[in-house]
């Protein structure tokens, strides 16, 4: 059920490495969180010049004009472990996969519960047992 937003810089990403950059990120969470190769929500959305803003040196990374930002709706239950493999996993496989310096990518994991997700016809497949409708 997690969900994936990966924002590029526009014109600097190739169909493929786009289909790439997906794999990476679903690989990813069967790597690191073994969830089934089937869960797989991911959207890629690239950014013209001024739309995307990424700092070249924050946190001492050195970035490049092709840096990424990655966000990841995830459910709240997981805990850090898990989080920080995720991380290194899209990471690892980012990093393999389109040829972008570890540092050109940006991860945000954003707790979402579960009960928020809706999997197709307007329902909430997720919520809890014994929840009111």
């Amino acid at each position: 059920m997690p969900v994936f937003n990966a924002h590029l810089p526009s014109g600097r990403f190739t169909k493929d490495q786009k289909r790439k950059l997906a794999d990476a990120l679903n690989q990813s969470l069967v790597q690191a969180l073994n969830l089934p190769q089937e869960d797989r929500f991911i959207a890629i959305t690239e950014h013209a010049d001024g739309e995307l803003y990424l700092h070249p040196t924050y946190m001492d990374m050195q970035r490049t004009e092709s840096a990424i930002i990655v966000s990841v709706m995830l459910g709240p239950h997981h805990p850090l472990e898990n989080k920080k493999r995720l991380a290194a996993s899209i990471n690892k496989l980012v990093v393999e996969a389109v040829g972008l310096s570890p540092d050109d990518i940006f991860i945000a994991i954003i707790p979402v519960p579960r009960e928020n997700f809706s999997f197709g016809r307007g329902e909430l497949q997720l919520e809890p047992a014994g929840a009111n409708s």
